[in-house]
């Protein structure tokens, strides 16, 4: 730090004394910046902040009292400091006589530049140890930030202010003064100025006196002016008996390090953002109590510290560690780091508040910024406050070529954002998987009317990422062949509440649709997509109702491309019985019966076995079962089992969602049953070909099989079809079967339903569910 300009040639440079500095003007460089940062009010009292002036150019006879023996000298600067702790033990009193010399002016100071440098300089003086584990790296970051910082200007305008706060923690220091005495006055000096900015001035002189102090440390055997600096300060006698004072420097530097770990504390609650917390924000009203406190207390281990550095270069090696220095710096660093830990406490609720205010912003943007009826040119804006909004990173995985790639790829694109946890169903992802490959393989202009994002919604309880869930994400996302969020980190709180609240996503995946101009097309396409896969695009509500309005009640609704085979014996005109349960009994009787009856009536019958939509173990044994006795057709990949009654349950809440759920619908109907069927039961739909004759329960399915020669009589007349029709129903219309749905948690289910069987409005009941197998449970349970 230089100091201020000679006021004439046979005068040191240096600042008058400061029980002046209110009247006297200040030399010529610092002329311009004592009317705001050189001067307090004329009102307070200076006369603790005395001038090195006095002690530099007073006459041998005024300066006698000082020119004490090292020994002598010793046990001044020890009783004064003793009795300065043990007289200032009223915490009350003490911080009445700080605030009383507290009055800020207004002024703006940005501290933060000069923290960093002061902080480059302590870093090297202490050898603090993250400073050396960091290394080089570290240090280039520091000069880096110092570089950037315009120090220029700061430095002249607050120069004359850290020289006069420097001087005087050296002359008292070394003259052994009330440390609570030298604190005061540095306050009374710097009244004008806020708390932060007193704390960041004051360790900015001390830094300027420690840090020379190392520098000749370091440098005097190397550099000859250095050296006679050096032997001024007894330097080379006291380093050359290192030993005994480490206990001293790992002290001072315990202390030295947790002055700025304060300071910065204290520097951090100044930078907090106003438009996001209030002084009237309970965290933030609770640590301005203690930062007074801890301005002090930092500013006080300043002094202590500086006494020790001057007791150290006037007294050299022989002034030994006495218990009772040691005691003063533990302690100060002791109450220094509790008061610490109390700030940093009201921080991190500070800066909980600020992000959950941010966080509502946030979500009030992205309501504002999906407004159905604002217009946008594009979709950048919607996927960056989405999924990444800088652009420091790539923020996507290309599933094709593995690549890092930017959101610009998405640009004016159909996008489909699917939605998941990382609890995605294989089942899911590999029909999902299959769907967009046929897209692209088959339907080659389709690959250019929409992309697939995977945004995994990923409830994060710590930072980062347990190892455990990470790697399920990676599986997961390696497995995916369409655009993945490159980190799920990425995708912040207020989006998933968005996702949450907005989009109704639970723990199922969803599938958004957004249109080039990131307009919402689609909340949840997940069901389009299983019932029609990509010809659903652009998987609008007007393209839904126009796919629905060409279906109708028949067999290749149910089955679409699941299975080839059936679509063979459709175009063959065969009668086909789909049917499901877990009851391998009621299954070998429904077989066999149909198997007779197909054999009576001379017609082509052709059987399948679809399994039920839970007990999936249950469903597999019976499948191998079947396979195994060669009973019929089964469905033995899962993922087919899983398809079909997923599609079921995707039309139902399709036909729900767009308000045509309507008891008269036969495709509602229909629905309604096999979906009850599956829960509860065996059951069976008989087509001839494509067209549904029967979709019944096993309580009425298999009668009609079993009593074929009650209604055989009228088969000449009416025809097969019409009597097997005729003669279930009349079964039907007396067993009436127990119907049964169940809306996951994950899903919205609908605020009414009408039985299929009696078309009575269904009671709601909570529902609670395991699908584990029969075999876990004792039969003796579920006697009756």
């Amino acid at each position: 730090m230089a100091h201020l300009t000679n006021p004439g040639p046979f005068h040191p440079s240096i600042p008058r004394p400061l029980h002046n500095a209110a009247s006297a003007p200040a030399p010529a460089a610092a002329q311009p910046q004592v009317h705001d940062h050189g001067a307090a009010p004329a009102n307070h009292n200076h006369d603790h902040l005395t001038s090195t002036t006095q002690l530099r150019t007073a006459t041998p006879g005024a300066s006698q009292p000082l020119m004490k023996s090292p020994s002598a000298t010793h046990a001044l600067i020890r009783g004064d400091r003793t009795a300065g702790m043990l007289t200032m033990s009223d915490d009350h009193v003490m911080m009445n006589q700080i605030l009383a010399t507290h009055a800020p002016d207004g002024r703006d100071v940005d501290v933060r530049p000069l923290l960093y440098l002061v902080e480059d300089i302590l870093n090297r003086a202490t050898e603090h140890v993250d400073f050396i584990i960091k290394g080089t790296q570290a240090q280039i970051e520091m000069e880096e930030k110092a570089q950037q910082a315009n120090y220029i200007a700061m430095l002249e305008a607050l120069t004359f202010t850290i020289d006069r706060i420097a001087c005087e923690l050296s002359y008292k220091a070394l003259r052994g003064s009330d440390p609570h005495a030298t604190t005061t006055a540095i306050f009374s000096f710097l009244s004008s100025y806020a708390w932060d900015a007193k704390l960041v001035l004051s360790l900015s002189a001390f830094a300027l006196n420690y840090g020379e102090f190392w520098l000749l440390a370091q440098i005097y055997s190397t550099n000859q002016l250095a050296k006679s600096m050096a032997i001024l300060k007894q330097l080379p006698s006291l380093l050359e008996h290192t030993a005994p004072l480490k206990p001293r420097f790992n002290a001072l530097n315990t202390l030295i390090r947790t002055m700025m770990d304060v300071t910065r504390c204290v520097v951090e609650f100044k930078d907090l953002p106003s438009m996001y917390i209030s002084p009237d924000a309970p965290a933030l009203a609770s640590a301005m109590t203690l930062i007074p406190t801890a301005v002090y207390w930092t500013i006080r281990s300043m002094v202590a510290c500086a006494t020790q550095i001057s007791s150290l270069t006037s007294m050299g090696h022989e002034y030994g560690v006495s218990a009772t220095e040691s005691w003063e710096l533990s302690t100060l660093a002791h109450k220094l780091q509790n008061i610490h830990e109390h700030l940093r406490k009201q921080l991190n609720l500070c800066y909980q508040h600020i992000e959950e205010k941010k966080d509502v912003d946030t979500f009030h943007m992205l309501l504002k910024l999906f407004d159905p009826n604002v217009a946008h040119i594009d979709n950048m804006k919607h996927l960056k406050a989405l999924i990444y909004a800088g652009d420091d990173k790539l923020p996507l995985l290309d599933g094709a070529t593995r690549r890092k790639v930017g959101l610009e790829v998405l640009r004016r694109r159909n996008v489909l954002l699917l939605i998941s946890s990382l609890e995605f169903s294989g089942d899911e992802l590999a029909i999902l998987e299959q769907i967009y490959s046929d897209t692209r393989m088959h339907e080659a202009g389709m690959q250019s009317h929409y992309e697939v994002v995977w945004i995994p919604v990923v409830e994060r309880s710590g930072v980062p990422l347990s190892e455990e869930t990470r790697t399920r994400f990676e599986a997961l996302r390696s497995s995916m062949p369409w655009y993945s969020v490159e980190d799920p980190f990425l995708i912040e709180k207020p989006v998933m509440r968005f996702i949450k609240e907005v989009w109704h996503f639970r723990t199922k995946p969803i599938l958004v649709v957004l249109d080039p101009r990131g307009k919402v097309l689609s909340q949840n396409a997940i069901h389009m997509m299983w019932i029609w896969g990509s010809a659903a695009f652009p998987f609008t509500s007007y393209e839904e109702e126009k796919l629905w309005s060409k279906e109708t009640w028949q067999l290749n609704l149910l089955i679409d491309g699941i299975d080839p085979l059936i679509l063979d014996w459709i175009k063959d005109g065969k009668y086909i019985f789909l049917y499901g349960g877990d009851d391998m009994e009621w299954i070998s009787k429904f077989v066999a019966s149909a198997r007779t009856v197909a054999s009576a009536f001379g017609i082509p019958l052709e059987m399948v076995y679809v399994g039920k939509s839970n007990k999936r173990e249950q469903v597999k044994k019976v499948a191998a079962i079947i396979k195994e006795r060669k009973l019929s057709h089964c469905w033995e990949d899962p993922a087919m089992v899983w398809f079909f009654w997923t599609r079921l349950e995707s039309m139902m809440f399709s036909k729900i969602q767009l308000g045509q759920a309507d008891d008269l619908d036969p495709i509602v109907q229909g629905i309604k049953k096999l979906l009850s069927y599956g829960r509860e039961g065996g059951w069976a739909v008989l087509s001839d070909g494509s067209n549904i004759l029967v979709n019944g329960h096993s309580t009425t399915v298999l009668p009609t099989l079993v009593d074929y020669v009650k209604w055989r009589g009228n088969v000449a007349e009416k025809g097969f079809n019409l009597s097997f029709i005729e003669y279930h129903d009349q079964l039907h219309n007396v067993a009436h079967p127990c119907c049964r749905f169940e809306f996951l948690a994950t899903t919205k289910a609908p605020e009414s339903i009408r039985c299929p069987e009696c078309h009575r409005v269904m009671e709601k009941h909570t529902a609670f569910v395991c699908c584990h197998d029969e075999q876990a449970i004792p039969d003796s349970l579920f006697a009756s």
